[in-house]
């Protein structure tokens, strides 16, 4: 087995938390080099690897085989082509891009200079997203009528990133939380044919989105996707109401937290959540009611990154399609011309 060579190309909660672990420990890669034009933070962590100034630089080692854009959200397309133009397979963090266009123009890129491209919607892997696909996938609940999912958050103050609080493409609160909700949502119900969006700012002096309220319109049931700043106390993350039962789970994943802690993934319990967050069924068996706890599934970001191992060495499917991360931001798009004509705006038949 040849380990890919893998470089990042920034060393904040991203690189540090979400990829630079997993990349380190797997044997199919290699954590090679961080783009970090002063710092050495990332060197400090991993002594081994090379630390890079520019991009140029990066591009430039012919050692290099995968490079994950892991910037802030609106350099993401700029990052991404000149990847894609240097010849190297890429990951792009969530969001995709900022607008569809761009979505597209990378994509089209990607198959010519015949790269693999895949967007790291990582919370697909959470326990708590798992967990309730399965209870969907498996029937009991019958035939969905109504869906409601939220990523809350009590976080009033602005964020010490400058670049997360500036008024500029693909920030605020919809595309940083937003399109983890959406890109779920399409996961288990496909694209919808039309959405209504309410967005909002709500903290004092904040110029970007901090609240969203999505509705999103499929031909036999609705799904709302919420998001706000100020929630102190947790609601349930995930609602699944349908013609046979209910099913109601906390937003209860512990990866990212034990990742912060300095866990190291693949270790023992890996992505095992505690029981007391176990999620509610409550429905009908065999003619019978019933009401109980449900086994939550292990949440594990890893698998995403064995399955970019399997497209790059064997041309097996990526696990997140540039495709599937463009979809993300054609329903951002529609939400938020919804929010400024305050109407329902369509996005086709599925």
């Amino acid at each position: 087995m040849q380990p890919i060579t893998t470089a990042l190309c920034s060393f904040g909660m991203s690189g540090r938390v979400f990829h630079a672990p997993f990349i380190a420990v797997n044997p199919k890669f290699t954590l090679y080099g961080v783009l970090e034009r002063t710092k050495n933070l990332a060197q400090e962590k991993y002594p081994h690897i090379k630390t890079f100034r520019t991009l140029e630089e990066l591009l430039d080692d012919d050692a290099i085989e995968l490079v994950v854009v892991n910037t802030p959200n609106i350099t993401h397309y700029d990052f991404a082509k000149k990847v894609i133009f240097a010849g190297k397979n890429v990951i792009i963090e969530k969001p995709f891009t900022a607008t569809v266009t761009e979505a597209e123009e990378l994509i089209a890129l990607a198959e010519e200079k015949n790269v693999m491209i895949s967007v790291y919607h990582n919370r697909r892997y959470d326990s708590d997203f798992l967990s309730l696909k399965e209870v969907l996938d498996s029937g009991v609940l019958g035939t969905i009528v109504e869906a409601e999912f939220h990523y809350d958050r009590f976080k009033p103050e602005l964020s010490e990133k400058a670049h997360k609080e500036i008024s500029t493409g693909a920030v605020g609160s919809l595309y940083d939380l937003g399109s983890h909700l959406i890109d779920q949502a399409i996961q288990l119900f496909g694209i919808p044919n039309a959405i209504f969006a309410d967005i909002d700012a709500y903290r004092p002096e904040s110029k970007v989105a901090d609240y969203f309220d999505l509705k999103l319109f499929y031909p036999s049931h609705r799904v709302i996707l919420k998001s706000s700043y100020y929630i102190r106390e947790p609601l349930p993350g995930n609602i699944l109401h349908g013609t046979k039962g209910s099913f109601i789970k906390t937003k209860a994943d512990v990866q990212e937290k034990d990742l912060q802690a300095g866990k190291v993934p693949n270790s023992a319990n890996w992505g095992i959540e505690p029981e007391s967050e176990q999620g509610l069924l409550h429905t009908e068996k065999c003619g019978k009611l019933i009401k109980e706890k449900v086994a939550s599934s292990n949440g594990d970001y890893m698998v995403y990154y064995d399955a970019i191992y399997d497209a790059i060495s064997a041309h097996k499917p990526v696990p997140v399609s540039a495709t599937e991360g463009m979809e993300v931001i054609r329903v951002i798009e529609a939400a938020l011309k919804s929010n400024q004509a305050k109407k329902v705006v369509s996005l086709g038949s599925n």
